[in-house]
């Protein structure tokens, strides 16, 4: 019977931990912080992280990956992405610990493109920096010196969609089309130019997160999601403006609730309003 019990044990802790391996404490991280194999990234904009930063962080803005044009918030190249990290002393090689402020919008969106680049070991720190300094753990305004690298990508070309994949996916009984931007957008209340793509369903990223900037409990996290029918049966397609916010939403659904279907139309709702397609309010 005891060593029932143990294999029970065993078991259940894996099923409660196995899908949580992708966020880390603050805690975890200090323990690690003076590790070589590890490396900090900040994923705020460049004069935040000039204010205050996690001792020994570097910083990579989400913005660094915003392509230049009159569409804001595409993707530079694969090849640019990868330059983008090694300049910054970033290898797929290492454990990569992203952050941000706390909203878990920045660090999501590191996040994501680095799965997407191909990088085995991306952790991000659940409550950010306030959770950081709120633990009275180091920090800093003095900018990290780390030599540049060589980031070799392995491109995972299908966790992103097209708008023709999108604009295919219409009527699909097994797809779910989730807006993941505030609820305000998505009705167009907050200007002209607002609204959502036909058929999608309102998942705000705010409600993620508590009042502490932690990640809210799975249970209740997975009961808003049973609401709305975002179920781990369906394949689902994420979207927002910029794939920022989309990009949060992938790293909660995917490796904090273990879904395997989950895709994101990375150039969103600029995009589609770009080319002119229906919008609804």
């Amino acid at each position: 019977m005891k060593r029932l019990n143990i294999t029970l044990g065993l078991i259940l802790a894996f099923v409660l931990g196995s899908f949580a391996q992708d966020l880390i404490s603050v805690a975890d991280l200090a323990k690690e912080l003076k590790n070589p194999d590890y490396i900090v990234v900040s994923g705020e904009i460049e004069t935040e992280y000039a204010k205050v930063h996690i001792t020994g962080a570097v910083n990579v803005s989400y913005k660094a990956f915003f392509k230049p044009g009159d569409i804001e918030g595409l993707l530079v190249s694969n090849e640019e992405i990868a330059k983008i990290l090694g300049d910054n002393g970033v290898s797929e090689k290492k454990t990569i610990i992203v952050y941000d402020e706390g909203s878990m919008k920045y660090s999501g969106r590191l996040y994501f493109i680095l799965k997407y680049m191909g990088a085995a070991k991306v952790k991000v720190l659940d409550g950010g920096l306030e959770a950081w300094k709120a633990g009275r753990k180091p920090v800093t305004k003095n900018p990290s010196n780390i030599a540049k690298t060589t980031f070799v990508p392995k491109v995972n070309a299908g966790l992103l969609v097209s708008m023709s994949d999108v604009k295919g996916a219409k009527g699909k009984a097994d797809v779910v089309l989730v807006d993941s931007r505030e609820v305000g957008e998505f009705k167009g209340l907050e200007n002209k130019s607002t609204g959502h793509i036909p058929g999608s369903i309102n998942w705000d990223h705010t409600t993620l997160i508590d009042a502490k900037h932690m990640l809210k409990p799975k249970a209740e996290i997975e009961k808003m999601l049973a609401e709305k029918g975002i179920t781990k049966d369906k394949n689902i397609i994420l979207y927002c403006s910029t794939g920022v916010r989309a990009s949060k939403e992938y790293l909660v659904l995917t490796s904090v609730l273990g879904y395997t279907k989950v895709k994101i139309y990375d150039n969103g709702y600029n995009e589609w309003k770009a080319a002119g397609n229906e919008i609804v309010k």
